[in-house]
């Protein structure tokens, strides 16, 4: 998620405050749990993704985020469009039809 932070910032799409807060807000939230990358069911969806997605932590996010969760709250714009392509949602699907990723500006 650093990682990921710290490009909006260098794009200048978010402050630097922004990323160090949402950070700590996440590590510090009991109800947030942290998934390991080296999950089989996780690897082989971002495996799957990796021909659709440039960036292997998008990838990784979104693996771990169906794998786990019932949605992913993203800043990230471009994230959030390509989860609406089928040619992406296809190997989310198994994992959770019901996957959605929100901006956490709409979150419902």
């Amino acid at each position: 998620m650093t990682a990921k932070g710290t490009k909006f910032v260098r794009n200048g799409k978010l402050k630097e405050d922004r990323v160090r807060e949402g950070l700590q807000a996440i590590l510090n939230n009991e109800a947030v749990s942290q998934v390991q990358f080296q999950e089989p069911e996780v690897l082989a969806r971002a495996m799957a993704m990796r021909t659709e997605l440039n960036d292997f932590i998008d990838c990784l996010i979104l693996g771990s985020a169906a794998a786990t969760a019932d949605a992913l709250v993203s800043e990230d714009e471009e994230l959030q469009n390509r989860v609406l392509r089928e040619s992406i949602r296809v190997n989310l699907r198994p994992i959770n039809p019901a996957f959605s990723v929100y901006s956490s500006r709409k979150v419902p």
